[in-house]
């Protein structure tokens, strides 16, 4: 729920970035609940920087969010052989006050409370809690969870402890990078290198070029991202840039997961908050209606599919895999809005197909040479 908000601030105004940010949130989740129920008997929400659970316009923070998204879903009643522990961790002790009593107005609203649906709230800084998870673990590995790490600034998410964390496969996560806070600290020569070095698990940050606002954000980001991937583990990283009224980047989130399935969920969301390319929110878009495009510019798309699978013959499960996996589109682009055109004007070839312009499972596509 961290957002560059004065740190003594208890509830403050929910800003248009905030809210995208949740509808990221609330979107993934509605697919998550119900895929990691049908394969699991428990599984683990944890949001690491809580808040107040409420914004100044009593609109909801991230935890009643996440248990609305839960509690709601219309496949709820299917679930009941999953257990859901959610954890909110909170470490201001006002926020954390606010924080209880947002969660005990949830669960007094529904009764009887569902039996499966478990909650904690902790008041601790999110390093103690992650240790005290660590340990309480005894070697054991941790469920199926989805961490969310929103905090504010940078000096209580450090990468060796994200690290540990997520080491077990079945970890998904959800991070706020403090693009603006890091990009004003790591030119200066302060007491916040050691933080940034935890932040980052490296001093590399010290090289990003001086001059150039692009260049130096674009260093910045892309190292984060690499740390992510290398140091973390994570096979699959997608950021979303958040930008202010005045233009300027306030931060990234990135979302890391090792199931392409999952990535896919992710990267649809963000479509849906930014339907130009899934990449970027401003906060000049707050208050007018964005409609998910349906005529999404696919030639991009189809360029780099050409290329990718010159003279190559694939099933439609590879390109798709590739398309979600490797470039900013996402699965509903790639038959309908992609493929269907490219075989209309003889780009490519379906040796077998029954039906034109159709491409079930076990299509197969064959790609021209270059």
């Amino acid at each position: 729920m961290g957002d560059a908000v004065a740190t003594k601030q208890t509830i403050w105004p929910l800003e248009p970035h905030t809210a995208a940010k949740h509808q990221l949130l609330a979107q993934y989740l509605d697919a998550w609940f119900p895929i990691l129920a049908s394969f699991n008997k428990r599984v683990v929400f944890l949001d690491g920087f809580a808040g107040p659970g409420i914004y100044e316009g009593g609109e909801p923070g991230s935890p009643t969010i996440a248990l609305s998204r839960l509690l709601d879903h219309p496949n709820f009643a299917r679930m009941h052989g999953t257990t859901f522990d959610f954890v909110f961790n909170e470490q201001d002790v006002h926020r954390f006050q606010s924080l209880k009593t947002q969660v005990a107005a949830v669960q007094s609203g529904r009764n009887p409370w569902p039996r499966n649906v478990r909650i904690q709230t902790v008041n601790q800084s999110f390093t103690t809690l992650g240790e005290r998870m660590l340990t309480g673990l005894e070697g054991k590995a941790l469920p199926p969870t989805f961490a969310f790490i929103d905090p504010f600034g940078f000096k209580d998410a450090p990468l060796d402890l994200i690290q540990r964390l997520v080491k077990f496969r079945r970890i998904e996560l959800f991070v706020y990078f403090p693009y603006n806070n890091v990009n004003r600290f790591s030119t200066a020569e302060t007491l916040a290198d050691p933080h940034l070095e935890a932040l980052f698990g490296t001093d590399e940050f010290k090289n990003a070029p001086k001059g150039g606002a692009g260049s130096r954000k674009q260093f910045l980001h892309d190292l984060y991202q690499r740390q992510l991937q290398d140091v973390c583990g994570f096979d699959y990283v997608q950021s979303f840039e958040m930008v202010n009224a005045d233009n300027h980047t306030g931060y990234f989130l990135f979302f890391c997961t090792r199931d392409l399935t999952g990535f896919d969920r992710m990267k649809t969301a963000m479509w849906k908050v930014d339907p130009a390319g899934g990449r970027r929110f401003t906060d000049v878009l707050a208050g007018q209606t964005v409609l998910f495009q349906e005529d999404v510019d696919t030639s991009p798309l189809r360029s780099e599919l050409l290329a990718h699978f010159a003279g190559k013959t694939v099933s439609i499960k590879e390109v798709t895999d590739f398309v979600v996996g490797k470039t900013p589109f996402i699965s509903s682009h790639v038959k309908r809005k992609t493929l269907a055109p490219m075989q209309a004007d003889g780009l490519i070839e379906c040796p077998g197909q029954k039906t034109r312009g159709q491409y079930p499972d076990g299509t197969l596509i064959r790609f021209p040479d270059a």
